[in-house]
């Protein structure tokens, strides 16, 4: 967000916070109970971004933070992002280690937490709008998965990533930080139920190919050699894989063929093998 002529120039002063009850750092309270902040921070528009990198990654992509929860030593390199990016409105809380653990609920290592105001979700439509390659996440419930998926991703060459309602947020503490934060740099957006998403999918000039287990599955090799122009490649959560719903949508099921009498891979590697193949 550019700065004008009359909003200030420089950060307000840190502030040292001894006491982990003071409200200023509710944000940052018990991030460890997965269940209470899959709730609280959709709510409350906002989510956690951990680390220099992650927090760099994130101002980088236009996110704004409305605070900031730092150790001393690592105060300077974080008011120097804030600065680069022109984000000096934020307040930066500085705590011991002590201090940091008792409201977060673990060791924080990693220096510095900023909890970022959360950006609305955009349309279907725009995010996938001329793509070529679509990675769709049905109902994936563990955060580490998604994080690895978003990372294969945009390391692939994907353009767009969709989520179904039910799959765990991209935007969580841990999702961001397997995803080395390319969450913030590939465009992505919730999907809505089937067969709505179909819908959507077929109006953006997309051929849905389900990635799953079936006898009159394509194998990965043969679909790729033959891709259409746009493709969306669904994969389902890491028990029961796609739903009969997600299965009725598709175009084509797709299969990994495997050997050594193993019947598939975790839901992260089969996307990035079928990424590279449909590269």
């Amino acid at each position: 967000m550019p700065i004008s002529a009359s909003e200030p120039t420089t950060p307000p002063p840190a502030v040292s916070i001894d006491d982990p009850a003071d409200p200023r750092l509710s944000d940052y309270r018990d991030l460890t109970d997965v269940a209470l902040r899959r709730v609280r921070e959709p709510q409350e528009g906002l989510y956690i971004a951990e680390s220099a990198k992650v927090i760099a990654r994130a101002l980088a992509a236009g996110h704004h933070p409305r605070s900031v929860l730092v150790q001393e030593k690592w105060l300077a390199d974080i008011e120097g992002l804030l600065a680069a990016a022109g984000a000096v409105g934020a307040p930066v809380y500085v705590v011991s280690d002590r201090v940091a653990e008792q409201v977060t609920g673990y060791a924080v290592h990693r220096g510095a937490l900023a909890a970022m105001h959360r950006p609305a979700l955009r349309s279907v439509a725009e995010v996938v709008a001329g793509a070529r390659t679509v990675l769709v996440l049905e109902d994936i419930v563990d955060h580490t998965n998604v994080g690895a998926a978003f990372r294969g991703a945009a390391g692939l060459g994907a353009d767009a990533v969709l989520v179904t309602p039910r799959c765990a947020d991209p935007l969580y503490r841990r999702s961001i930080r397997v995803s080395m934060g390319t969450v913030f740099q590939i465009p992505w957006t919730r999907l809505p139920e089937w067969p709505e998403a179909r819908e959507q999918l077929h109006t953006a000039g997309l051929h849905i190919a389900a990635l799953a287990l079936a006898e009159e599955a394509v194998a990965l090799d043969a679909f790729a050699a033959g891709r259409p122009q746009g493709v969306a490649l669904v994969l389902g959560t890491e028990g029961d894989g796609l739903s009969r719903r997600a299965l009725e949508a598709a175009d084509t099921v797709v299969t990994i063929p495997m050997a050594g009498g193993v019947d598939s891979l975790n839901v992260a590697a089969a996307s990035a093998v079928a990424l590279w193949a449909l590269r």
